[in-house]
């Protein structure tokens, strides 16, 4: 069975590759990171019970928009039309799994003291899940990216222009996470035109446990 799987994975990740090298735009090349996306999400996780599966995809250029699962349901995506530009982000109850909030918060327009607030206002214990589009940057502060530090992340601090990012965090844990990865945007390196590739993070996030 896992020679299958492992079979099916390498022969998807080969078609996706096709797709790169015969696709000459940025704009096509993100329609192509979605079709495959939506190809490989199927591959599920399967968690302990103390656990909650989850998914997080950052945007593809300021094209596709990001993606952010958790607990085998699709809160945000391009497809469900509820992503915008900045940092796209779940709110869920720690010890139910209940999401209680979810929406984006734009980085590009938004006034960064209500960012700030909405952040602060997050309870202790809560999972929070990120995911950015386009550029998450124009409006970070050092007081926002601090919010982030204390909810275990430690590349919010290197997060710049158009930089992609992702993240699964704890508010008010002040614990390194695990869940997080940067694509650093750099047009020798960028596989889009003005953008990194896509970053994901995915796996078991613990239940909240007496906070």
């Amino acid at each position: 069975m896992r020679d299958r799987t492992f079979l099916t994975l390498t022969a998807v990740t080969v078609l996706l590759l096709i797709f790169f090298l015969t696709a000459f735009d940025a704009r096509q090349k993100a329609q192509n990171v979605l079709r495959f996306n939506e190809i490989l999400t199927k591959f599920t996780t399967v968690c302990p019970p103390d656990h909650f599966p989850f998914k997080i995809q950052s945007g593809v250029a300021n094209v596709i928009g990001p993606k952010i699962c958790f607990n085998g349901k699709n809160i945000m995506s391009h497809v469900l039309n509820n992503v915008g530009p900045g940092l796209n982000i779940v709110v869920v109850n720690g010890e139910n799994g209940v999401v209680e909030k979810f929406g984006y918060l734009n980085m590009i327009s938004g006034n960064s003291a209500d960012i700030l607030a909405y952040l602060k206002m997050i309870k202790p214990g809560m999972i929070v899940l990120v995911a950015s589009f386009d550029t998450a940057a124009t409006k970070m502060t050092d007081e926002i990216r601090q919010i982030f530090v204390e909810m275990g992340s430690t590349l919010i601090g290197s997060v710049k222009h158009r930089d992609n990012w992702v993240f699964a965090g704890r508010a008010g844990i002040k614990i390194k996470s695990f869940f997080e990865q940067r694509a650093e945007n750099d047009k020798r390196t960028n596989p889009f035109d003005g953008w990194p590739e896509m970053v994901e993070v995915g796996g078991c996030f613990p239940r909240t446990v007496g906070v």
